[in-house]
This record gives structure tokens, sequence and C-alpha cells, in this order.
């Protein structure tokens, strides 16, 4: 790392629950991390907030909804951390304080979640008779009584939650979806039980008065099982920063002045310490080699697949594994200092700035609700002054109907349904969406941003081209020499010459003999260079051209011209000589998947810019960046940078899709709109990217676009019946229509419509199964 990326680094710190800042201002303002237990939406997050902002002393406060916690700054003097508890308490949330409050803040969520699962399962158990009584059996003896001994319990004790967060919510003036619930099944659940124990009150013309258990009992049921889905999505999405965290050992082995070795944890290592690497241990802290050697695999960092070789005097960082050797090195940056703390705050971040969908429902909720109660205090109002003779009954079913009609299952089913009909359509096509948020702005996406290793090549070194410099008939002996020798070798591109070998049919009769052919009698490893091997009394080398030049290696023609070719195509060149005679030269290089360069025209056919962004050199970037058809692409890119040059884009106006498949490019995937992962890739990756592709095809992006523009084209059609339904039903209910035709909609027609306005919903929705990607 350079020294602007290093000082760029200490800049950064990593928290998972409190940190203390000094002001400079000589006044001491704490800044510190709470979980936040009890948000089921988004606009329960603002609420927080907003609580939080208003206690005298707090200077700043953010509530996180995606990760569950608030960060506060405020001043320790004036407010206590009891105090904001107290305040968050008060609108029927908590605020964990105590320094378990993380492992605290796991164990309640898991028991909500099992809560949340438990009432979604014993609603949706006693909702689904009252809908059959309902739509088929009303006429039998006593069917009121047992739909309302059913929908009671799914009311006043699976559904409790939405009443006790209503009321809250009320007490401070503010209203959610949570009220929206209460009030709709509140009052039809009412309504009901009023009419099935006082049949005869609300008798009209010879009718019994109709009941709506089947109502309220549905619409708790649905929401809960919707909650329980988006709960455990979160969960999901936490998991990515666990697993990120994990990277990072526990203890290291400290090497003291005088020789001997300690176990330490690692919270203990200070800058200038000495630490001891053994082989597959995961490095602790970024640092620099100091004695030993090994290959390391970078892939957290870089991506990049090759192990790299370490010797003294080279960088090194945490979260990284060493594969082959031991060796010490001197830790340089410690803590919130290394790259990959950078990443989990980075990560954590992204996540953390996406606002879930819910939050729209919820601002309409919060102007909809109002509108409605305001809406049926009128309708009530008007039926008592100008009713006549019946004037309470009619204003109380009148009132009672627009209630009803507004019920929230039309507006509640327009968003959800089509995007479950949406996701299974993805999962069909190998496209597995996990946030609806991404598949509802993957449609918008003008910038996509594509991994190198792993995502648009294979992700491992193999043997592209092979010029043999000897008789056909000698090769099979040669190559079994080759293989003998690269057998011993640890470095890793000495596998991908094997496979090359073995899959070699002009000499697959001899492969069984390969890597025992011969005597190896003498065997060296030289850093940088290859090795050099004693075989059967003949000397022979396998390496780069440093190698042939310093034991006067003889270049046949076209070799050198072969070599050069190769590395202006960014394939490392392996040479093979016997003394000094060259036998064999190999290009190795990652090879371009099969069909990204398919996915790449794809994508710039519909207007969408596409950038390469590789940790790996730039010539090799350019080189697969041309066979990929992509014009723009940037080479030797740390994780940070590949963040900040999405940053970059989206402060121009880009909507930018991200696609990898490594630990490293997690930040980058947290920091795009929409976050793609390969599925074949790390479990970091597809935890925090939004859609995982099933298999390692790139043109699966190209269909994940055109599923969200069906997606969200249904969703607009849903949301615009919805609210015809509402602007034309609640007028009716009102009884808009008495005075010219004497029209008068009851609650049992108002029920209805609004099941009909359900299942109209539901019906558009499961039309995107019939659609092409």
């Amino acid at each position: 790392m350079n020294k602007t990326n290093r000082s760029a680094a200490k800049l950064f710190y990593f928290q998972i629950v409190t940190f203390d800042q000094i002001d400079t201002n000589m006044s001491t303002i704490v800044k510190k991390s709470y979980p936040v237990t009890g948000l089921h939406c988004a606009s329960c997050a603002a609420n927080v907030e907003r609580r939080l902002k208003s206690q005298p002393g707090v200077v700043n406060a953010t509530v996180n909804y995606a990760d569950s916690s608030a960060w506060v700054e405020f001043a320790p003097g004036t407010v206590k951390s009891a105090d904001l508890k107290s305040a968050v308490q008060s609108i029927g949330y908590d605020l964990l304080t105590d320094e378990e409050a993380q492992a605290e803040q796991d164990e309640i969520r898991r028991s909500e979640y099992r809560k949340l699962k438990f009432n979604t399962i014993g609603s949706s158990l006693l909702a689904l008779p009252v809908v059959i009584i309902a739509m088929f059996f009303m006429d039998i003896p006593y069917a009121a009584p047992i739909m309302m001994a059913l929908a009671t319990p799914v009311v006043a004790w699976f559904g409790r939650g939405f009443f006790i967060n209503a009321f809250k919510q009320f007490k401070h003036g503010q209203a959610n979806m949570d009220t929206l619930v209460a009030l709709s099944t509140g009052i039809s659940w009412l309504f009901s039980t009023f009419n099935t124990i006082f049949p005869h009150v609300l008798h009209i013309e010879g009718q019994h008065p109709p009941v709506y258990f089947e109502a309220s009992a549905v619409v708790i049921a649905f929401i809960l099982l919707g909650r329980m889905l988006e709960e455990r999505a979160k969960s999901n999405a936490s998991s990515a920063i666990k697993k990120l965290i994990a990277l990072q050992p526990k203890t290291v082995w400290l090497i003291h002045p005088d020789g001997h070795e300690t176990e330490i944890p690692i919270v203990r290592v200070k800058v200038g310490n000495r630490l001891l690497v053994k082989p597959g241990d995961r490095i602790p802290v970024d640092g620099e080699l100091f004695s030993g050697s090994s290959f390391i695999d970078e892939s957290t960092i870089t991506g990049e697949s090759m192990p790299v070789e370490k010797t003294a005097g080279d960088r090194v960082f945490a979260g990284t594994m060493n594969q082959k050797g031991s060796f010490v090195f001197t830790a340089r940056q410690v803590g919130g200092d290394t790259l990959l703390a950078q990443i989990i705050r980075m990560v954590r971040e992204s996540q953390g700035s996406k606002a879930p969908v819910q939050k729209t429902v919820d601002k309409i909720a919060g102007i909809f609700v109002p509108v409605v109660i305001g809406i049926a205090l009128l309708t009530f109002a008007v039926w008592m002054l100008f009713g006549g003779e019946e004037a309470l009954t009619h204003a109380l079913l009148a009132a009672v109907s627009v209630l009803v009609i507004a019920c929230p299952c039309a507006l509640g089913l327009a968003t959800p349904t089509a995007i479950m009909v949406g996701m299974g359509k993805g999962a069909e096509n190998g496209i597995l969406v996990k946030d609806a948020e991404s598949l509802e702005l993957a449609h918008k996406v003008n910038a996509v941003v594509l991994d190198k290793t792993g995502t648009l090549t294979l992700g491992k070194p193999v043997v592209t081209g092979a010029v043999w410099y000897v008789a056909e008939a000698e090769r099979p002996r040669f190559s079994e020499m080759l293989a003998a020798i690269e057998s011993r070798s640890e470095h890793p591109l000495a596998g991908a010459v094997i496979e090359f070998l073995k899959d070699d049919g002009s000499h697959q009769t001899n492969m069984g003999k390969m890597e025992n052919a011969g005597n190896v009698e003498k065997f060296e490893s030289i850093t940088g260079r290859g090795v050099v091997a004693r075989l059967n009394g003949a000397e022979y080398l396998a390496g780069n051209a440093s190698l042939l030049g310093e034991h006067g290696v003889t270049l046949p023609a076209g070799a050198l011209s072969q070599m050069e070719l190769w590395q202006s195509e960014s394939r490392t060149v392996l040479c093979f000589a016997r003394g000094t005679e060259l036998l064999a030269l190999f290009g190795i290089a990652d090879q371009i998947r099969e069909n990204s360069a398919d996915a790449v025209r794809a994508l710039y056919h519909r207007g969408i810019e596409v950038y390469l962004l590789t940790g790996d050199n730039p010539q090799t970037a350019a080189a697969i960046a041309h066979q990929a058809g992509i014009k723009q692409y940037r080479g030797a890119m740390m994780p940070d940078d590949k963040a900040r040059f999405i940053r970059e884009l989206q402060t121009a106006g880009k909507v930018v899709a991200m696609a990898g498949d490594g630990i490293n490019d997690s930040q980058a995937l947290a920091q795009a709109d929409v976050s793609i992962a390969m599925g074949h890739g790390s479990d970091i990756a597809m935890d925090v990217a939004k859609m995982t592709l099933g298999r390692p095809d790139l043109r699966l992006i190209v269909k994940a676009i055109r599923l969200s523009e069906l997606t969200v084209h249904t969703i607009r059609q849903n949301l615009f019946w919805a609210f015809i339904y509402n602007l034309i039903g609640i007028p009716v209910a009102a009884g808009i229509l008495y005075p010219i035709w004497g029209f008068m909609l009851s609650p049992m027609i108002a029920g209805a419509a609004m099941a009909l306005s359900s299942v109209s919903v539901v019906s558009n929705s499961l039309r995107l199964k019939t659609r092409k990607l």
C-alpha cells in the first residue's frame, strides 16, 4: 500500500459497541452506538431518531434500521445513557446500554423472531377457517359466534403488538402502518362482535347486520407474515458483518525481544510488536514481513485468486491467509486502522444507508390514516345531522363502512405480492433476490461495475498456450520430467502446469507416471525466478526468463517474440529448459468466461456503461477488458478504491450495479445501489449482496434488469388500482350516492369490495409468472 493509502486508512475506525471522542473545543462529547430493539419499519427508526434528537444534551443522533442500531453524540454531563434509554422506551422501543449489549441484542432478535414466527403461524391457522366460513358457510348455525371465537385470539393475542404500538404512536401524535392496521382490524372486530352479541340493535329491513371477522384476522396474518420475512432478511444482512469480523483471529503469537513466544489476545497487539504467523493461520493485523517467506492468499483484499509470494520487507494485511511457510512480521496498523477494519466499517455504513421499501408505504400511511379517520368522523356527523329517523344506524354503518373499505389490504399487498412473484420468477431463471429494494431499483441501473477474478474470468490460473521446441516423439518424456519437477514446487502456477499436462491428449497414456518420472536428485527453489532440479543426471530449469538468462539458455528462433506476445497479453510465461537448451514455453493466465463478452454487449445495447475494476495490474486489466469488450477499466484497485469509484459514479448521478465474488468486493457491493454476487463466490460476498446469480453467467445481470422492469411495472399497476379503489370506494361507503339514487353501501358490501381489491392486486401480480425475461 502506498503512503497516501496508509494515511487514508488511519482515518477510519471500527467500533462494534461504543467509542469516545473528545471535542476540540475542550468540552467532552461522547459518541456511542446503542443496539435498538422493537423497530418494525422505517418510520419506527425515524421516530426513535426524532425522540433521541429532542433530548437535552444530544448533539446528533442517527438510527440505522438495517442493523437496528443508534449512533448518538451527546454531552454526558447533561444527559446519561439511562435517560436516552427511558426516552426511547417511552415510545415503545428499547435502547440497550450495558457492556453486553451486542450479545443481548442478538439474543433479543432471535427471541423476537421466534415470537413473530409463532404469532404468524398461530394467526394463519385461525384466520383460514374464518375465511372459509365467511365465504361458503355463513348460513350454518352459529356461524358468527364461531368466527368470533376464532378471530378474537388473532386480534387480541397474536396481533396485540399492532394495538400497543399504535397507542404509543398516538400518545406522541404520530401514525404509521401499525396505526392503520390497528384501526381497520380493531373497528372491524368491534363492529362484528357488537353485531354478534346484540344482533337486533342495528337490524335493518329484516336483515341481520353483517360481521367482518375475516377481514381483521386475515389482515393481521398477512402483515405478520411480511414482517417475519423482513426480519429474516435483516438477520441475513447482519451475518455478513459477523463473518468479516471472524476473519480476524482472536489471539496472536508475540515474539519477545529475547526470542521466546507468547500467545496473547489480539486487542493487546501494539504497533511495533513482532508477531509469528504459522502455516494455515490468518494474519491478525497489517504489517511488514521481518523474517521468513511464504505464499499468502490475499483474495480478501485484492480479490486475486493466485497466492502472492512474500519475503522480508513486503507488506501483509489482516484477514489474509498464510499458506506454506512460517514468518515473523512487524505490526504497523492495528485495531481500527487495518484494511479489514476499514472494509467492515464501510460495509456497515453502506448497508445502513439503504432505506427499505416499507418507508414509502409508511409515509403514505402517515397521511392516509388521519384522512380516513377524518372522513369516517365527518360521515358519522353528516348522517347524524341529516339521517332522519334512523340517523344513528345509518351513521354507524356508514362510518364503519368507510373504515372497513379503507382497510390496508390492497395498499399493503400491492408491493409485496409483486415482489414475491418477481423473486420467484428470478429464482426460476437463476437469479436469487434477497432484497426487495434492489429488485425495484435494478431497472434504473445505468452503470455496471464488474470485478475481474471469478466474475468476468474463471478465477484460477490455467495454461492458455504452449509451444514446444523438441520433436513430437520426445514431448511425452519431457512432459513427465516437467510434471515430476512441478509436483515438488509450492508455486501456485505449478498446479496449472500439471493440470495442463494431464489434460494434454497427445501424451495422455503416460500421465499415470508423470509425478514419479525419474529420480529428482536435486531441487532448489529460487525466489522470484523459479526452480532448478537435477533429474536422471541432467539439470532442468522451470521458471521465468531471468532464470534462463542466469544459466545461459539459448533461445531458438521465434521464442523471444512468443514470450513478448504473451507478456503483452498479460500472461505469465513459464520457461522449461534442460541445461542450456529451451524445451518449451507455457503461457498462463486467468481465462475469461465464455459468456462474459455476450453479457457486456447486451449491457451496452441497453445503454448501460460497463466498468472493469480489479486488484490485478493495469496491463492484465487492459487485456481482460479488451477480450470482454469493456471500454473502461482500472487496475491495482484496493477494496476502498473500488468503493470510492462507485461513490464517484453515484455522485455523478449514476445508478450503479456491482457484480463480484470475493471478500474484497464486499465493501464495493455494500456501496452499490444494486449488489450482485456470483453464486460460487465467498459467503461474505453473497451475504452482503442483495442478488446472487445461481450460475456463473453474467447474462443473468441483463435478465435481472428486465425482471426489475416487469416487477416495477406491476407494482405501479397495483398501487394505481389500490388508490383508485380507495378514491371511489370511500366516498361511496360514506353515502355520497344516497341523495342521488338512494343507494347505501352496507359494511358487508364494503368488506366484499375490500376483498375484491386484494384479489385483483394478487391476480395482477401473478401475471408476472407468464412474462419472458
